[in-house]
């Protein structure tokens, strides 16, 4: 619903222009985020995903998936355009904590070691949004009446981004020690959490694709389109590294020209 919210209000701020635009196109992607790669988790330990991904059941195909866009071409000459599109990610998992399961005593709720007790999951759930919106001068090198159109572009982007964690989490800042007969343990209280924080950040993107024409006005087309941003975290999850906003993006769709 978020997304088709997003797309709304985007269709709506781009129809005043629609009447000096020449083509405005739909299309459907898959997203594969930075952060998710190896050498980002290996290199960013810090991050906030790097830590999600080192004590809970979350991996990263979880938080990889669809992308949906719209955008619209303004033609400068007849091999430039400017190009004003938006996309929408948003992906959520809930995950329980690996190593800790949570037992209840006199204090309250705690997480114990899984290796050495019994007790219940300890879960909760991560949402992460990305939704950028770019402004692109885009290069036909053949025209747009070819048979087939190859192009290639880049530009500015501005990118909201959002991040949701609900459930219960471990404060490992603040340790117990659990007398146990066999040796003190030490143990953490389990906390519920709702923390949501939002922000905007800017950065860049390029691309590059092939349209097929189909009649005088349609084209179906296939891109893949890089985005780079980073988005400052605060609130409960100030400390963490700045969020990797950025990542690859395959998509196909249709466009209309005017």
């Amino acid at each position: 619903m978020k997304k088709i919210t997003i797309l709304a209000l985007g269709l709506l701020i781009l129809i005043p222009s629609l009447a000096f635009s020449d083509s405005i196109s739909l299309r459907l992607g898959y997203f594969w985020p930075k952060t998710l790669t190896d050498s980002y988790l290996n290199t960013h330990p810090d991050s906030l995903l790097a830590i999600e991904f080192s004590q809970m059941s979350f991996i990263p195909k979880d938080y990889r998936g669809g992308m949906v866009g719209i955008g619209y071409d303004h033609f400068l000459t007849k091999n430039i355009s400017l190009a004003l599109s938006a996309d929408a990610y948003n992906k959520s998992s809930v995950g329980y904590y690996l190593d800790w399961v949570a037992n209840t005593i006199t204090e309250g709720d705690f997480a114990f070691p899984f290796e050495f007790y019994e007790g219940s999951d300890i879960v909760h759930s991560l949402r992460v949004s990305i939704t950028p919106v770019d402004l692109s001068l885009k290069f036909l090198p053949f025209g747009r009446r070819a048979k087939i159109i190859p192009f290639v572009g880049g530009g500015a982007s501005l990118v909201f981004y959002g991040v949701r964690m609900f459930g219960d989490m471990v404060n490992f800042t603040v340790p117990t020690i659990y007398p146990d007969p066999l040796g003190d343990v030490d143990i953490y209280p389990v906390e519920p959490v709702f923390s949501q924080e939002n922000g905007t950040a800017f950065g860049w993107h390029a691309f590059g694709g092939l349209q097929f024409p189909i009649g005088y006005r349609a084209t179906i087309e296939a891109e893949a389109r890089y985005h780079s941003a980073k988005g400052r975290l605060n609130g409960m999850f100030e400390g963490f590294d700045d969020l990797e906003l950025g990542g690859l993006t395959l998509t196909a769709g249709i466009s209309y020209w005017f």
